[in-house]
């Protein structure tokens, strides 16, 4: 079989499959959560949020929150829509596009959609990376709506990792895991362009620490 037509093979599986991957290794996982009352508070305000998550861990939140009604933003390369077609089945609203294909369409979407009462995914580093570097969308999104972000990651005792830029995760079935949920991130209306470029690093800063301390969970 040629190269693209095993590619076009497991773009097919995956559109169609990968949403039940999700499920069946979502309910194997064993999970502790850490900070979890950040965005419990949240709710219990009704204050809108948006979770930040980096792309290599974005597979248990996906499993997590779904059929909240979340709506996501998706890029348009060929794997964002294994992602959206997964995540659709798994009760997510969509919003396409990236900071390199329609951004700007993208960015209006999620806005009307968090100011008409919605919650919001976003994954900051993607979607072609580089890993662990914050692009400055999810924070104009919150300074625009008024929403808090809330960092978001996982890390587990058993796991999988691919040799691919994002060092996606996988947890093996059974495995142990831990959900750490950040302290909210608020961006005020009235900051200047350079003081939400100089909170973005701030932000990205407390995500790769928040990784690392899930990761460290399973070093003791």
């Amino acid at each position: 079989m040629s190269s693209n037509k095993q590619s076009d093979l497991l773009f097919t599986l995956g559109t169609k499959f990968a949403w039940l991957l999700v499920l069946g290794l979502g309910k194997t996982a064993r999970i502790r959560f850490v900070g979890r009352e950040n965005l419990l508070r949240l709710r219990e305000k009704n204050q809108r949020y948006i979770l930040a998550v980096w792309h290599g861990r974005l597979l248990l939140p996906v499993y997590l929150h779904r059929n909240e009604g979340i709506c996501a933003m998706v890029s348009l390369h060929r794997d964002g829509e294994i992602i959206a077609q997964t995540i659709q089945r798994l009760g997510y609203r969509t919003v396409r596009g990236s900071s390199t294909r329609g951004g700007r369409e993208a960015f209006n979407e999620m806005v009307r959609a968090i100011r008409a009462g919605a919650n919001a995914a976003i994954i900051p580093d993607g979607p072609t990376g580089p890993r662990h570097q914050l692009k400055p969308g999810v924070l104009f999104i919150a300074q625009q709506t008024g929403a808090a972000i809330v960092p978001l990651t996982f890390s587990c005792d058993r796991r999988v990792t691919f040799n691919s830029w994002d060092r996606f995760t996988l947890w093996k079935p059974f495995a142990k895991c831990v959900v750490v949920y950040g302290e909210p991130f608020y961006v005020p209306r009235k900051w200047t362009l350079r003081q939400v470029l100089r909170a973005g690093k701030e932000l990205e800063k407390k995500m790769i620490e928040q990784e690392a301390f899930a990761d460290a969970h399973f070093r003791k």
